[in-house]
C-alpha cells in the first residue's frame, strides 16, 4: 500500500491492566471508530498507521498486553449475528464521507432530460 493512500483497518486489544486499557481505547478513539469492546477500525494511511501503532506500544507492557492490526480488503462481506452496534442508516466505508455525499447528490438531484 503507498503511503498516501487510505486503507481501513480492524484493532483489536486486550488489555491486563485497566488504567492502560483506558490509555489505549482513548488513543484509538482519536482516530478510530468502535464497532465492539476492544475492537476498533481505524481509516488511515500507512505513515499514520504507523504513528498510531507506535503510540500504542509505548503504552502497552507486551508481556502482558495483546494488540493486534489487520487491514482489511476494500471490498469485505459482513455478517452481523446478534444485536448490531451501529444505529440503523449509519454505515462504515472507506471512501470518506464526501465520496458519499457526492454520490447522494448526484443521485438526488439528478433530473431525467426531457
Amino acid at each position: 500500500m503507498a503511503d498516501s493512500k487510505n486503507g481501513l483497518y480492524l484493532i483489536a486489544y486486550d488489555i491486563a491492566d485497566p488504567r492502560r486499557l483506558s490509555r489505549v481505547h482513548k488513543a484509538l478513539k482519536r482516530q478510530g471508530l468502535p464497532i465492539q469492546y476492544s475492537v476498533f477500525t481505524v481509516v488511515v494511511n500507512r505513515r499514520a498507521l504507523l504513528r498510531l501503532l507506535e503510540t500504542i506500544n509505548l503504552l502497552i507492557q507486551p508481556k502482558e498486553d495483546d494488540v493486534r492490526c489487520y487491514r482489511l480488503p476494500e471490498h469485505t462481506d459482513v455478517e452481523i449475528l446478534g444485536r448490531q452496534f451501529f444505529p440503523e442508516g449509519v454505515m462504515l466505508f472507506t471512501k470518506g464521507a464526501m465520496h458519499i455525499l457526492q454520490q447522494s447528490r448526484h443521485n438526488s438531484f439528478a433530473k431525467p432530460r426531457p
